[in-house]
């Protein structure tokens, strides 16, 4: 399918922006009201949209008519504990699908490689329209954790590695890209993450702020890597043999069921 797209992302499938100078906001981000949600870690989320206006964070696609990751509607006891996280994602004047504010709890490397993930965010996006994408907006001051992205999950010669202090701005393609962060302290991780609609509206938003498309990765060390990226592969290969498995006994059952001997 012909979806619009940003040419920004092109390259590597992310842009970063000029850094937001995110002292000067209130902490909006603890005023709200969130809902357990799991996605990458330990997490909780605090929808600012969602497809109907609850306090609830499914796809859109889960929700009756199912519908692509647009046109959100503001969970009205959230956004107004929030109009400046709200004026935020509103910025651009694209079309806003989910919107929310994601706690994560600490973790490790390694966990980060193993919640590694591809969205899904253009399910039903029609053809011709534009190609979903996400911003992902850093509130708390996190200098020692890093997003992660790979254009390969099981290549970390395809891996970039993004700091996060308060006020860091990256677009992310994350339907093309495996992401998860990898958040170093004690204190929970928040963040503002918005789907957006690719056009020239958010082309525009990309230029005025200064998108750079490579960035040097944070450095981490090479053993840290190595044991990361070794207990990575041990996971992939599990659960490849789990779906050879499964496929067998199907495969098995199905020529039982039609009399087929097996051989």
């Amino acid at each position: 399918m012909s979806y619009i797209r940003s040419g920004a992302l092109a390259e590597t499938g992310y842009v970063l922006l000029d850094r937001y100078d995110q002292s000067r906001d209130p902490e909006e981000w603890l005023d709200l009201e969130y809902v357990d949600w799991r996605s990458s870690g330990v997490t909780r989320f605090a929808p600012l949209t969602s497809a109907f206006g609850e306090l609830e964070c499914d796809g859109f696609w889960n929700h009756t008519p199912p519908r692509t990751d647009k046109d959100g509607v503001w969970v009205r006891r959230n956004a107004e504990r929030a109009p400046r996280l709200r004026s935020r994602a509103e910025e651009p004047g694209v079309n806003i699908g989910r919107c929310r504010v994601i706690e994560l709890q600490p973790n490790s490397y390694a966990s980060a490689l193993r919640n590694q993930h591809q969205d899904d965010n253009n399910r039903l996006n029609p053809d011709g329209s534009g190609w979903i994408v996400r911003a992902f907006f850093n509130l708390s001051d996190d200098r020692e954790s890093v997003l992660v992205l790979r254009e390969d999950r099981a290549d970390p010669s395809t891996e970039s590695r993004i700091p996060l202090p308060a006020g860091t701005q990256v677009i992310v393609d994350t339907q093309r890209l495996w992401h998860a962060v990898w958040h170093v302290g004690t204190a929970p991780r928040y963040c503002l993450i918005t789907s957006w609609e690719s056009g020239p509206l958010l082309d525009a938003y990309i230029e005025r702020h200064h998108g750079t498309s490579r960035v040097e990765s944070a450095p981490v060390d090479a053993r840290l890597q190595a044991d990361a990226q070794a207990e990575l592969e041990r996971r992939l290969e599990e659960r490849a043999r789990a779906t050879r498995r499964s496929t067998a006994r199907t495969r098995k059952g199905a020529r039982r069921s039609t009399g087929i001997a097996p051989g």
